[in-house]
């Protein structure tokens, strides 16, 4: 009898670890605990932050479904854009919305990014879109006038499977490019090189990503500090930091009894640090999280 027990839960256990990647999770805390104090100083070091904030519902966007969040520097606020009904909506740095944008002429955006010039883009993952665009003085704007390019004709990865394409986004202003994160089948990460005076976009070129022991990418931010990219997964429930060599640097797990969180975060989709190394999470439908680092 305890034969018969046994076995279905060797074989749960045994799933449960290949779906999390549990071996490269534990490789990877292996190497962290080797790592000098002078390069955790150096780096984000994301396994020292512990939810503050948890689970809170962002009011009036429960049936719009939060997807990808940046930080804005000129306001010190947050925004996020939603994909089942396309908005960017503006908020407090404690997850107050603040203001509430409809987005006309995209289809499925997904990530967000506050640019360097003031601008924002976004990518439209159905239509394999990159759009640069200026906030509207009124609460709707029109995309379909708006700055876009086709990465589908760079490169036809994004474009299938259908849903797997664009989904991350994050601008490096030190090195005049955007990182692009392919969702899944494979994942994978791309930079765009970009010159935002001349609205023009260069060569797009795949960035490493052998390192990445996650299952999909749901969301991309840059730490402007460190140089270090911040990586978020929706499937294994963790925020990577990679170096600027794409190799992982420290993790941060998103389930129940890890960095402070009371219970898991179901579907993380958009990942922000602002300019104090505060980190913020958003997951579908509406539910907003922040990190904060210790002392």
């Amino acid at each position: 009898m305890r034969i018969r027990l046994a076995l279905p839960l060797l074989l749960l256990l045994s799933g449960l670890g290949y779906y999390f990647e549990l071996d490269d999770r534990l490789l990877q805390t292996t190497r962290e605990l080797r790592t000098p104090v002078s390069e955790r100083k150096a780096s984000i070091w994301l396994n020292r932050y512990s939810a503050d904030i948890q689970g809170k519902p962002i009011e009036r966007l429960l049936k719009a479904e939060t997807s990808g969040l940046t930080w804005h520097a000129p306001s010190n606020t947050l925004f996020t854009i939603t994909g089942k009904i396309p908005k960017l909506a503006q908020l407090s740095l404690e997850g107050e919305l603040l203001r509430e944008i409809d987005l006309q002429g995209v289809a499925d955006p997904e990530g967000v990014e506050a640019l360097s010039d003031g601008r924002f883009a976004l990518v439209d993952e159905r239509r394999s879109k990159l759009v640069l665009f200026s906030l509207p003085l009124t609460d709707t704007i029109d995309l379909t006038q708006a700055l876009q390019f086709d990465l589908g004709l760079l490169d036809d990865a994004f474009l299938y499977p259908k849903n797997k394409g664009l989904e991350g986004l994050a601008w490096d202003a030190s090195n005049s490019r955007f990182i692009l994160a392919k969702e899944r089948d494979p994942h994978a990460l791309f930079a765009l090189s970009f010159d935002l005076a001349k609205n023009q976009a260069g060569a797009l070129e795949e960035l490493p990503s052998e390192e990445l022991f996650m299952r999909d990418i749901s969301g991309l931010d840059l730490d402007r500090r460190t140089g270090h990219l911040l990586v978020l997964s929706d499937e294994s429930k963790l925020v990577l930091e990679l170096d600027e060599t794409g190799e992982p640097v420290s993790f941060m797990s998103l389930m129940l009894g890890f960095n402070g969180l009371k219970q898991s975060i179901k579907q993380a989709e958009g990942v922000a640090m602002d300019d104090q190394g505060v980190i913020y999470v958003v997951g579908e439908p509406n539910l907003f999280y922040r990190f904060v680092p210790d002392a």
